[in-house]
């Protein structure tokens, strides 16, 4: 073996020493709650009960949205054929971009749309287009990995504020003689599950002159009266708001959007690397992203969001009281689907999964570098597509593995 792969599994070697080492699972049948998975090691599948996946609205597997995809395969094939700049722009993905723009008109004046593959890439795009050397990047501490990405690869300088700390932010705001300033924050903390103070950081940005670009990849969908996300659920209208939206988790099929003032997305159409250069995403993709809307803004859609707050509290108060102390040390306040369970150690995380997988329960265990060191957690995301009894089988199970004393210390 050469000294480069030694090298390698010497690396790999000290993760697995410190319970870092991540390992993947096989999903053998549609995402839903009750899940067939071939867990890592494994050799055959298993009936799960999961509580894991970003399908908050339960739609990745809904019986309209698999028609509309098939649909839309048949009307436009299984690729786009290049970039939405050469070729690969269909109807379907301008129609798509039309409608959102629609949505989000209400909370950005004029808003128009840009579709793209992934949030990743979305995420990449606004800021690596609007971060040039002339702009300060004021980035949250807790931001998803994607923001941090795209603000060191911007040619901005990047400057982190203390975890929704208005009055740190304003106070670097104002020492700041930018002439572009960019406040970037995630709207619901991927890892924690609260929402950010997006009022105040809009007052911020208007006070300072600043974009406020937000993530809203875990609050579209399921935040506001029709699941058009945290600047409905808050009531705000700005053209200086820069809003990413997540379409593979509650909207339950693949890809993100940005929406913004069309002075924005036509810069992003001239600027944005990650627009420009791939290839666009197979136009059945937006023909189901279609059908999702309609889902998400009807009665149906609704009526998830409402199950989906009855499971919350459940699930909240089931664990108050099988926690110590009602759970308040262990149990951040999140009033999302996203619902942490602060164990500590990588080890005691680990071993609290392995302890649910034998119940024949999944439950994510979330480690370093993506929380802070001392924060290891089970990252419990909950469905409008979970039952009662779902979630009374994991309160039960949480409650007997978290007695148990920690095996490695």
């Amino acid at each position: 073996m050469s000294r480069l792969l030694e090298r390698l599994e010497g690396e790999i070697a000290a993760l697995d020493a410190k319970s870092l080492r991540r390992s993947r699972q096989i999903a053998e049948t549609a995402c839903a709650p009750e899940q067939m998975l071939t867990l890592a090691g494994a050799q055959t599948p298993r009936a799960m009960l999961c509580f894991s996946s970003n399908d908050y609205l339960g739609l990745a597997a809904h019986p309209a949205l698999a028609a509309a995809l098939a649909e839309g395969a048949a009307r436009y094939g299984t690729g786009s054929g290049g970039s939405h700049l050469v070729l690969g722009h269909s109807r379907a993905h301008a129609e798509l971009e039309e409608r959102l723009g629609d949505w989000m008109a209400p909370f950005i004046p004029e808003a128009r749309s840009l579709f793209f593959c992934t949030g990743y890439m979305a995420n990449l795009a606004v800021l690596t287009a609007l971060g040039g050397a002339e702009a300060v990047i004021f980035s949250e501490s807790l931001n998803h990995a994607s923001l941090i990405d795209g603000a060191r690869l911007a040619k901005a300088r990047v400057e982190r504020y203390p975890h929704c700390d208005l009055a740190a932010l304003d106070a670097q705001l104002g020492a700041c003689d930018a002439p572009v300033k960019l406040i970037v924050s995630d709207a619901v903390f991927s890892m924690d599950g609260n929402i950010a103070p997006v009022a105040g950081l809009l007052a911020l940005a208007e006070r300072h002159d600043a974009w406020l670009v937000l993530d809203d990849a875990h609050g579209f969908g399921v935040l506001g009266a029709t699941g058009r996300g945290v600047l409905q659920a808050e009531g705000l209208r700005s053209e200086r708001v820069v809003l990413v939206g997540t379409l593979g988790k509650a909207a339950g099929v693949s890809g993100a959007f940005v929406a913004a003032h069309p002075t924005v997305v036509d810069y992003l159409v001239q600027r944005a690397r990650p627009y420009i250069f791939t290839t666009a995403a197979p136009p059945a993709i937006a023909h189901a992203l279609l059908a999702s809307l309609r889902l998400i803004e009807s009665e149906e859609g609704d009526a998830r969001r409402a199950r989906l707050k009855v499971r919350i509290a459940q699930l909240r108060r089931g664990l108050g009281a099988v926690l110590p102390h009602g759970g308040s040390a262990l149990l951040p306040e999140s009033p999302t689907a996203i619902q942490p369970l602060i164990v500590g150690s990588n080890a005691r995380a680990m071993e609290t999964m392995a302890q649910l997988d034998a119940r024949g329960l999944r439950v994510g265990a979330i480690r370093p570098p993506t929380v802070p060191a001392g924060t290891a957690r089970l990252r419990i995301t909950l469905s409008a597509s979970h039952s009662e009894s779902d979630v009374a089988r994991l309160v039960d199970a949480l409650g007997g593995a978290l007695a148990q004393p920690e095996v490695h210390p």
